[in-house]
């Protein structure tokens, strides 16, 4: 959303006679610019407050009037000012927990609704009491778009760049850089840009990687999403041809000939199948192939105790999800989080929310977010999740079949620097039948261990003794793995 397109909305609001509007953010000062400008337009005058700086028209804030700090001070004072103004209210919204703070409020809402005034509260939370939420209505700051980034890079260099050394980028180099910068607040831009220059004495093109690795520091920090980069993704998966041939087609979705035909890039995929048989390798293996940075959602750490919490952590993850694209996006277990949760009312249809918040983020999002979702059980899984369109395919994945499970012990062998040609492999692969990857994995693990106990070399008996000795979920859990199956069969594509 481009910054005009902003600060229409935001005049459009205003001039409709919202008495109130809320806006969820950090970037204050934004906020402040936003309505500065709507201020100018409409010739509606811009005061704001804050408890500890008090009350002041914003032209003249050193002219602060800090009798009206307070919350009750500040309403009565509301309720006497002239028709046709905006007031901004940073962090109000904790004061109308007290009922005469609240009642106060409604007042002067009743007031700003028929003198065309509006007051703006903003804060990086702003929850209002069911009543004061009727009279709202709630506007989304987009995060700044290219135009604001630019203005950002050309006012640091303005400031401290030119005493360092300027800008040293092509055309190509900056539309690299406002790109990386994409999803960073205007703080954070502004703080990025410093350091880049500071760094290397002038906006160089390391300025990219720079921005790039401060946006995984904050993903790290923020606790919702892990970061796989690009760099350290060397995963091998073993079989899965039929996935991998449907991935080398997505692939030209991202193309500029597609493009030219009106084609979008892919969605997403769906993987359901039986644990421990590669779904999350297979999401690792996409990103490497791809050459994409990687991020994991684990659906569980979305929940948060508070209402309202939860619904925003997905904002939030989304959000920096699509700040990162072009990239791959991880939803691990999606049954045990936005699906199966909302299940029962024990969670007052909090589940249901936020899986309806991803089917419609999945459905209309415009970043190169490609998402790659992972389930094990489909008893679960909503029929509007599996309907076609949803997602660009679902694939099913079974247990190895005989080539699979080779490649896999070759694969896990040379892994812990052991030589798959010493082993009798016509031997072992017909006795890890009905293992999953992960169990043969598991396997070759616990042989090692064998054999450093015995102090010897691993071989192929070790081996064989340690297959013989574990139980595998397809006979531990014959009967869920059997429903599985028939559930998926002739409903999805085989990853084989």
């Amino acid at each position: 959303m481009s910054l005009s397109t902003s600060i229409h909305d935001l005049k459009t609001l205003i001039l409709s006679s919202h008495p109130v509007v809320a806006i969820e953010t950090v970037e204050e000062e934004r906020v402040r610019s936003l309505l500065q400008a709507v201020s100018e337009q409409t010739k509606f005058p811009l005061f704001e407050w804050s408890i500890t700086r008090g009350f002041a028209r914003s032209e003249m804030s050193s002219e602060v009037n800090r009798t009206i700090a307070s919350p009750s001070a500040l309403l009565s004072h509301l309720e006497g000012l002239r028709p046709e103004i905006i007031v901004l209210l940073k962090d109000f919204s904790r004061h109308l927990d007290d009922a005469t703070h609240a009642r106060l409020f409604r007042e002067v809402a009743g007031q700003f609704a028929k003198k065309r005034s509006t007051a703006v509260l903003a804060g990086d939370t702003v929850q209002l009491p069911n009543e004061i939420e009727a009279l709202a209505v709630r506007y989304r700051l987009h995060m700044p778009d290219h135009e604001e980034l630019a203005a950002v890079v050309s006012s640091v260099i303005g400031s401290i760049g030119k005493k360092a050394g300027g800008m040293e980028l092509s055309s190509k180099d900056r539309d690299d850089l406002l790109r990386a910068m994409n999803g960073l607040t205007l703080n954070q831009a502004r703080q990025a840009i410093s350091h880049a220059i500071l760094e290397d004495g002038a906006l160089t093109p390391r300025a990219v990687q720079g921005v790039l690795d401060r946006k995984a520091q904050m993903i790290k920090e923020g606790g919702l999403l892990e970061y796989y980069p690009l760099a350290d993704n060397r995963f091998e998966l073993g079989g899965f041809a039929n996935l991998k041939a449907w991935l080398q087609r997505a692939y030209l979705g991202f193309s500029p000939e597609a493009r030219a035909m009106n084609l979008t890039p892919p969605r997403g995929i769906l993987i359901v199948g039986v644990p421990g048989c590669g779904k999350s390798l297979a999401c690792k293996v996409i990103a490497r192939d791809w050459k994409l940075p990687l991020l994991k959602l684990d659906a569980g750490r979305l929940f948060d105790k508070f209402v309202g919490e939860s619904e925003k952590n997905f904002r939030k993850a989304v959000a920096m999800a699509e700040s990162m694209a072009p990239v791959v996006f991880w939803i691990d277990e999606i049954e045990k989080g936005m699906v199966s949760a909302g299940s029962g009312e024990a969670d007052a249809g909090l589940g249901r929310r936020l899986f309806g918040a991803f089917l419609t983020w999945l459905q209309e999002k415009k970043q190169e977010v490609f998402v790659v979702a992972t389930a094990n059980d489909l008893s679960v899984l909503p029929p509007e999740l599996l309907r076609k369109g949803r997602f660009d395919e679902i694939f099913f994945v079974d247990l190895p079949n005989e080539p699979e499970r080779e490649a896999i012990l070759k694969i896990q062998l040379g892994l812990r620097k052991q030589n798959p040609a010493t082993f009798d492999l016509k031997t072992v692969v017909p006795a890890c039948d009905g293992f999953s990857g992960a169990e043969i994995e598991q396997a070759i693990v616990s042989s090692l261990y064998r054999a450093l106990s015995h102090k010897k070399p691993l071989d192929t008996g070790l081996l064989l003794e340690e297959l013989r000795q574990t139980v595998p979920l397809s006979v531990s859990r014959r009967e869920d793995i059997t429903r599985l199956r028939d559930t998926a069969k002739g409903r999805f594509v085989s990853v084989r």
